[in-house]
């Protein structure tokens, strides 16, 4: 099928406090949709925002388990229903992601869009409860899950190093907090206080559809207006801010380091941009990331890791939200120091 790959962009309010952005375009053979829900990242509610989406995608009022489920998305040639747990700044988005085949490779009297955005809205808003609460067996379940993979996070050292870095380099502020939560909290959370939770939720926090695929933009306005008709009467708080330091607390470079039996040492540095997303200078930092570590090309492949061989791997990324570039690298302890000062080089 023929594609001019041309697209365009569309924003509207549907519902009190739920926006929906459409970026219509025929590149893809599949379209894709989130629905998120904009949550303050705050410890105290940081577990039961990373449990409450496990819970939801087990079951509705209509299909009450994985089973029904899995059979009925199969029926859609596919389509897939996650939960996703994101986080943006100090914004905790959590929701699902959709992805399905796009409507120009089979027929439209299948109303797969239509039928996926519906099943999405009933996990979202019609649950499979027992006795007025979200089902105890599948919370507890999630728990485990969940339990399991902020267990999990230390196997992955690289991922690790860098949530450990913005956990003491953020120390105080909320973007230093975990988006899965800290273990002890999950265990502290009962099916009865995950309902409360969520229930807030819904009459709060602001919500955020994207798609984007070849529908047009009203097709896709009808089916969530109709997917989502059973929110209940929202009192819509404004939407969380990200705090952005233009400075670090303490001027002097701080060190902090973490022992485990490993054999590449994982050396991550922490910088503060400052308010990167509304400066006129925002194309320049997003060069400067690419010249620096972001890219094959860049100073820290092409120098440190080819050239001088100090490192495994070395790159740059930057939270454009949070005004904080991060350079990761695996290192030999050895050539700690060395590395450390080469990096820094590279960037003056």
């Amino acid at each position: 099928m023929e594609s001019n790959n041309q697209h365009s962009l569309h924003k509207s309010d549907i519902l009190p406090g739920v926006s929906l952005t459409c970026i219509k375009t025929d590149k893809f053979k599949s379209g894709c949709i989130t629905v998120n829900l904009l949550c303050e990242l705050s410890s105290n509610t940081a577990a039961a925002n990373a449990l409450l989406p496990r819970v939801l995608r087990r079951g509705t009022a209509c299909l009450p388990d994985m089973e029904s489920i899995s059979a009925t998305l199969d029926d859609l040639y596919g389509v897939r229903i996650e939960p996703i747990i994101r986080k943006k700044g100090e914004l905790h988005c959590i929701g699902f992601y959709i992805d399905f085949p796009d409507g120009r490779y089979i027929s439209e009297d299948c109303k797969i869009l239509e039928k996926a955005i519906n099943i999405a809205g009933e996990m979202l808003l019609t649950p499979y409860m027992s006795d007025g609460y979200l089902c105890s067996d599948y919370t507890e379940s999630e728990k485990s899950n969940l339990i399991d993979d902020i267990r999990a996070s230390i196997n992955d050292k690289r991922g690790y190093s860098i949530d450990r870095l913005l956990e003491e380099m953020c120390s105080g502020e909320a973007y230093g907090i975990s988006k899965l939560g800290h273990e002890s909290e999950v265990l502290q959370i009962t099916n009865e206080s995950l309902t409360t939770h969520y229930q807030e939720l819904l009459r709060t926090t602001r919500i955020e559809l994207l798609y984007c695929g070849s529908a047009e933009p009203e097709r896709i306005d009808k089916a969530f207006k109709s997917a989502l008709s059973k929110l209940p009467e929202r009192d819509v708080s404004k939407t969380p801010e990200t705090t952005v330091l233009y400075k670090p607390a303490s001027e002097a470079l701080r060190r902090f380091t973490d022992e485990l039996d490993v054999t590449q040492g994982k050396l991550t540095i922490g910088f503060r941009l400052g308010d990167t997303m509304k400066s006129p200078d925002y194309p320049a930092l997003m060069l400067l990331n690419a010249l620096y570590g972001g890219s094959v090309s860049s100073k820290l492949f092409v120098n440190v890791r080819e050239k001088l061989s100090l490192c495994y791997y070395a790159s740059s990324s930057i939270d454009k939200h949070k005004g904080i570039m991060i350079v990761s690298s695996g290192v030999d302890f050895s050539k700690f120091e060395i590395a450390l000062e080469k990096i820094l080089t590279q960037l003056e």
